[in-house]
């Protein structure tokens, strides 16, 4: 047993009190457990800024490159990408910045400049993203194109290609009028003895089949698939996918043709009474109505660039029209006969029409200027442009398509096709490579390698698009809707400042108002106390300030007038010293 004197230390099981809290008030312990200063947090906070150091002078050495898992990036930077690739999506010219008081607007155009370049290189880049690209059809050697019928076409392609060329024969209520949806995806059948059917012809599916009991001259489809436009006998009517009336509008009487504006919502109409009117379809009103004087419309097309409308009339000429002015911007004398057909390629710098003179004549509508002249043996009775570029020409029951009538002389078509009866109407189906004809018999839709655009605008229009997305396209389509007063010639004007009607507004202004609020008000001296405010102390004032204005405005005509003396004596010693210098032909003056 161990000595009562004798401390015997044994630990207990509840072990060591822990540490209070550390709290910021307080200072850090420094001792151990014998009273001795440790020495660990220093060492730390050393070992931690060896590391920093370390780690600068190997950032140091190696110039600031950024490390990926622990190597160097061989390429540093943005990708590079090509110069002739940037400049294919150049926007605008730099502008000009004001000088440097005007330092908010200085920030503005350069933050403008900024998000334009950063779009113009987006834009560049995303274009590597669309590897469609479109394909033309190529015969083998010492083969023309032309002679290859569509059946071999249909042969050759893949399954779903091949089922794109079909034929529909309605013999009983033809002629037939067609129109495909901005999407390409439902196409739009009108006869002339009433039958009026809309089909997702995809995947051949009749959404509506429907008989009006009297002719039909024209059908549009308008902004989405959801409704269209028949241009009865009598009237004009609206119909849903359907078959169900909508509308009987009767101020639009008598139509022939009709186009659908897409970015303004407006249906411009062109009737037999010679009247060329604008529907806006969003609010169901009459935007304007514009009586041309010119007798039957049955010839229209639209520029897809700035919605101007083309009328052709029997005299040979092609007029532009304006919703916002009672007469034809332009008259164009076009053929010798009557025009029969016109359209406009998509940019809107090509217009190809066809008349009675049995020629086909291309115009550049910059310039307003013919560019190429074809003659056709019987002429062409439709006009029908692709997106990229495709020009088919109806002559009776034969189609045929052309390639590049712009650019080079033509000698002989791309492709050519007899259909079942006289051709009526004609157009190429968006994104897909397919014309829809309407003729005597039915409809032929032909396969047309090439025609379609090959990458789409998910934005604008998709193929591919549900009903939830086409209703909030709808609705983001409204908000964006542009009025009909913009339409004009030059779409570049909208950005342009109006100096001439800015003066007459201003002086209309200072008519109504009686003074120029724009110009520089009098100086009224202040009055003052304790007799400063006499009459000869008010007159000094005056003039001194006078005086003060005349300085600057002759100072300003001194300081130009020195300028243009200088400019002048810089010409001067130039000249002088051009002329100052010897020629080996000098040895021979006298």
């Amino acid at each position: 047993m161990a000595s009562p004197g004798e401390a015997t230390v044994q630990e207990t099981h509840v072990g060591k009190r822990k540490k209070n809290p550390a709290r910021y008030w307080q200072e850090p312990r420094g001792e151990g457990k014998d009273g001795q200063t440790t020495g660990q947090a220093p060492h730390k906070k050393e070992e931690k800024t060896q590391e920093t150091r370390k780690r600068k002078q190997d950032e140091q050495q190696n110039d600031g490159k950024k490390f990926i898992s622990g190597k160097s990036d061989p390429f540093p930077g943005p990708a590079p990408i090509p110069e002739d690739r940037v400049q294919k999506f150049k926007r605008k010219e730099k502008t000009k910045k004001p000088p440097r008081k005007h330092y908010k607007l200085r920030d503005m155009i350069t933050r403008s400049e900024e998000a334009s370049e950063m779009a113009q290189k987006q834009a560049a880049r995303f274009d590597l993203l669309l590897p469609e690209d479109a394909g033309f059809l190529e015969g083998d050697e010492a083969e023309d194109t032309c002679t290859i019928s569509q059946e071999d076409i249909a042969d050759a392609v893949d399954i779903t290609s091949g089922a794109k060329y079909f034929n529909l024969k309605l013999s009983q209520f033809g002629p037939y009028r067609v129109d495909y949806s901005k999407t390409g995806r439902h196409m739009l059948l009108g006869g002339r003895r009433g039958h009026v059917a809309c089909v997702d012809w995809q995947c051949k599916q009749l959404m509506c089949e429907i008989n009006v009991m009297e002719s039909v001259n024209d059908v549009k489809w308008l902004h989405s698939e959801t409704m269209y436009a028949v241009a009865q006998k009598k009237w004009l009517y609206i119909y849903d996918s359907n078959g169900i009336e909508l509308h009987c509008i009767r101020k639009f009487n008598d139509v022939l043709r009709m186009q659908f504006l897409p970015y303004h919502f407006l249906l411009a109409t062109a009737s037999a009474t010679g009247f060329l009117q604008y529907l806006d379809v969003s609010v169901g009103k009459e935007v304007a109505a514009i009586c041309t004087k010119t007798g039957r419309l049955d010839v229209m097309c639209q520029n897809p660039q700035n919605a101007i409308i083309h009328l052709g009339h029997p005299n040979g000429t092609v007029t532009l029209w304006s919703p916002n002015q009672k007469e034809a911007l332009v008259k164009m004398l076009c053929h010798q006969g009557g025009v029969r057909s016109v359209t406009v390629d998509k940019t809107g710098t090509y217009m190809v029409t066809s008349g009675m003179d049995k020629k086909m004549k291309v115009y550049d509508i910059r310039a307003f200027k013919p560019l190429k002249s074809y003659f056709l043996p019987a002429g062409a009775s439709c006009l029908s442009l692709s997106q990229r570029g495709l020009l088919s020409a109806a002559t009776g029951d034969i189609v045929q398509v052309y390639r590049d009538v712009w650019s080079t002389p033509v000698s002989k078509p791309y492709m050519a096709h007899r259909v079942q009866g006289t051709v009526w109407g004609m157009h190429f189906c968006p994104f897909e490579d397919v014309l829809g004809v309407g003729h005597g018999q039915g409809f032929t839709s032909m396969l047309v390698p090439g025609a379609g655009e090959p990458n789409f605008d998910g934005l604008d229009a998709n193929p591919f698009r549900s009903a939830k997305q086409r209703q909030e396209w709808e609705v983001k389509a409204l908000l964006e809707k542009i009025q009909p007063e913009l339409i004009s010639l030059d779409s570049n004007e909208l950005g342009k400042v109006d100096h001439s009607t800015f003066e007459q507004r201003h002086q209309d202004r200072v008519q109504a108002l009686g003074y120029d609020p724009l110009a520089k008000e009098k100086f009224i001296p202040k009055f003052k106390k304790k007799g400063r405010s006499s009459a000869g102390a008010v007159e000094r004032r005056k003039k001194q300030v006078a005086h003060e204005d005349q300085r600057d405005e002759i100072r300003e005509t001194v300081e130009d007038k020195m300028k243009r003396e200088k400019e002048r004596k810089q010409r001067e010693n130039k000249k002088a010293a051009l002329s100052g210098q010897t020629s080996a032909l000098d040895r021979f003056k006298r």
